[in-house]
């Protein structure tokens, strides 16, 4: 986790280094400017005590962040050029080299209704990526059905490990299992938090049979990618968007098989999706899969057909 101690200025590092080495496994550390920095994993809250270099529960003494603090912070994230990060800020979110994706809060400039920037920027949500290789091993069978793979959704509300999910999905589809070859895999990694892609190369584990195009729209990925790789699945984090779904539906028509991931908490949820309610009329995708997280941060996952009848 080394791209995330760095971007910390000096004094803070030790701390960052006590957070990883304390088995709290952090999912988030956020940072807002006059509050106590916080750290959250398995379900429960730490924050930083400067004065004697401990991750605490309590926040009374935690280290106030400051503008200084954040300064540098984003200096470090955006290698000393916020600038060539406004595209991506202006969305809500930027991604730093892991594939860790940086939350952004502060005072939006809109023009005509929409947000064009986002300045003097006052929070930071550091959503940490991790590599969890083995922990799609229990829905793959669910996925993988007499050597075809099922068009697939994994669904969850933010934060509780879809992309995660995927990103093992992808590797062990790419890679192949007992009695059955490994598929090719096309990836569009959006926002680089799959393949958390360095200088074009990816740097997790997604098999050998992937293509990733790193940092393309996911509507024009998918086309791309049939276009010229030849990938029996396509693989996409976070559909949503008009295009998203309508290139979905072209992919699904082309006989490549689709993974990906959308937001919904519950069953109940889907039918207020109109695109994923007219899937589920259509019979696009057979399997939907539900993750949730225990009180203790642990995971689980229920499995519908897609008539939304539950098969475990």
């Amino acid at each position: 986790m080394e791209e995330i101690i760095n971007v910390f200025p000096g004094r803070f590092r030790a701390l960052c280094h006590a957070c990883f080495g304390m088995g709290l496994e952090p999912e988030e550390i956020r940072l807002r400017i006059g509050q106590p920095v916080m750290v959250l994993g398995r379900g429960r809250e730490r924050f930083w005590s400067l004065p004697n270099g401990q991750i605490q529960e309590s926040s009374k003494g935690g280290y106030c962040w400051n503008r200084v603090d954040m300064k540098e912070t984003l200096a470090r994230m955006s290698q000393y050029s916020l600038y060539a990060l406004e595209e991506e800020i202006r969305n809500g979110f930027f991604t730093i080299q892991g594939g860790h994706r940086v939350g952004v809060a502060g005072k939006t400039v809109c023009a005509q209704g929409k947000v064009t920037a986002i300045r003097n920027i006052s929070g930071l949500n550091i959503r940490i990526a991790r590599q969890k290789k083995g922990c799609a091993r229990d829905i793959l069978p669910w996925i993988v059905t007499e050597g075809s793979i099922c068009h697939t959704l994994i669904l969850s509300p933010p934060g509780v490990g879809k992309t995660t999910m995927l990103r093992d999905c992808i590797r062990l589809l790419s890679e192949g299992g007992p009695g059955w070859a490994g598929y090719k895999v096309g990836v569009v990694d959006e926002r680089s938090e799959i393949a958390a892609s360095f200088q074009g190369v990816p740097q997790n584990d997604l098999g050998i049979r992937t293509d990733v195009l790193d940092g393309c729209p996911k509507a024009e990925g998918m086309r791309l990618l049939l276009r010229s790789m030849s990938p029996q699945v396509i693989a996409v984090d976070e559909l949503g968007s008009k295009e998203d779904c309508q290139a979905v539906e072209e992919v699904l028509h082309c006989g490549c098989r689709v993974l990906g991931t959308m937001h919904a908490g519950e069953v109940g949820e889907l039918k207020e999706k109109t695109y994923l309610s007219h899937w589920l009329e259509k019979g696009f995708f057979e399997r939907l899969i539900f993750l949730r997280c225990g009180k203790e941060g642990e995971r689980g996952f229920s499995v519908y057909d897609g008539e939304l009848r539950k098969l475990c």
